[in-house]
């Protein structure tokens, strides 16, 4: 297959380092408004959004946008779902069986990597697409790895019960409390989409390639695994346990700032006012405060924290981002560090399979230039 060539004397001018501002495609899906603290999701203010959907709905919503026709309902995704967790949960014995639940990630990719991308039959699930397939598995597949690691055996899934219940209950072998299903449904929609962040960027470079939706969001969960991406909540509850004690909040603070240590969960490279997540998950925190010290210890940190934070950089707005909430709210969840990068997964992937099918539609491969730095042979040859 033929490619452009760029001569030397055409060598393209270098983008913004990391391709910042660089606009790479044009999305129905989400828009990140940093300078405003505005994100918004599939029409939706991402507050709003929460308040009028349960998961599935939102997940029906970002389809809906990205031109899925007929446009899916809540309740038909619902259904969908159950039967995706139920067939998922046939692939659970093959799965565990390759002793791959010590990184709860890499099994889950593994556990990933056994679906099909076409329709195909698999394990009866042939009427099923790829992009319920892959949100069913994901939570099937993450509490059966936990659990795994636990050395306990795997819950079937309800197809009756609502996702974001059922894996709370996969996970646990007992019934979630109303209020820990309502904050995981908000946090599952609040980062469902997220505009063209690294993973969701790789699952749309693998769609171009037309190699599938399955192939697209296991690239994406291994963009989504690296620390700089995904990985960001584990740190703050490592501070969370450093600080250790409410009388050694200050104190600990005032050493980490006068040392030039960056607080983990505070501030954001693209939010330059509050993270509008953020104040999403804070609601969703405040609903486990009660009989929970260790929220109630979380939010005194934090309190404290913007507090010097505000005092030695006064000329500097910084807030708290989703990364401190998710890792508080996640933790009182009962969900274990090593497994918050595929609970982020989980609800990711209804953002970039909406994405892969936005840039099938666009059907144009992914292919920027680069820019050669290297010798070229006649000037060595001239040399």
């Amino acid at each position: 297959m033929a490619e452009n060539v760029t001569l030397k004397s055409e060598t393209p001018r270098v983008s913004a380092s990391g391709l910042d501002n660089v606009v790479a495609a044009e999305t129905a899906l989400s828009h990140v408004d940093g300078e405003a603290g505005r994100l918004i999701v599939a029409g939706y203010d991402v507050e709003e959004l929460v308040k009028a959907y349960d998961f599935e709905g939102a997940a029906a919503a970002l389809w809906t946008a990205a031109g899925l026709e007929p446009a899916p309902s809540e309740v038909e995704v619902k259904r969908a779902l159950g039967r995706a967790r139920e067939a998922a949960f046939a692939l659970v014995p093959g799965l565990l069986s390759l002793n791959c639940h010590e990184n709860v990630t890499e099994g889950l990719r593994t556990g990933l990597s056994m679906l099909a991308d076409d329709a195909g039959n698999e394990n009866g699930t042939g009427d099923i697409p790829a992009h319920i397939r892959a949100l069913g598995a994901a939570a099937v597949f993450t509490a059966a790895l936990v659990r795994a690691g636990d050395r306990k055996s795997p819950v079937a899934p309800d197809a009756g019960a609502g996702h974001a219940e059922d894996f709370l209950r996969m996970l646990r072998d007992e019934a979630p409390s109303a209020a820990e299903v309502k904050a995981l449904n908000a946090y599952m929609v609040t980062v469902a989409d997220h505009g063209m962040n690294a993973s969701t960027f790789t699952a749309r470079v693998i769609a171009s390639t037309r190699a599938g939706t399955i192939s697209a969001v296991v690239g994406a969960l291994c963009a989504l695994k690296g620390p700089l991406h995904g990985g960001a909540p584990g740190p703050v509850l490592d501070m969370l346990d450093e600080i250790g004690t409410s009388g050694n909040v200050e104190p600990w603070l005032q050493k980490e700032i006068a040392d030039g240590a960056r607080l983990m969960g505070f501030g954001h490279r693209v939010y330059r006012v509050r993270d509008p997540r953020a104040d999403v998950f804070n609601r969703a925190v405040t609903i486990l405060t009660n009989g929970n010290a260790r929220v109630r210890f979380a939010r005194e940190v934090e309190l404290a924290a913007l507090k010097a934070l505000r005092a030695t950089k006064p000329g500097h707005r910084i807030d708290t981002n989703m990364e401190y909430y998710t890792a508080v709210l996640l933790e009182a969840l009962g969900i274990p560090r090593d497994a918050v990068t595929s609970v982020f997964a989980m609800a990711r992937i209804a953002g970039w399979t909406a994405h892969v099918m936005e840039q099938e539609r666009v059907g144009r491969l992914i292919r920027p230039q680069s820019r050669y730095v290297g010798h070229w042979p006649e000037d060595e040859a001239a040399a």
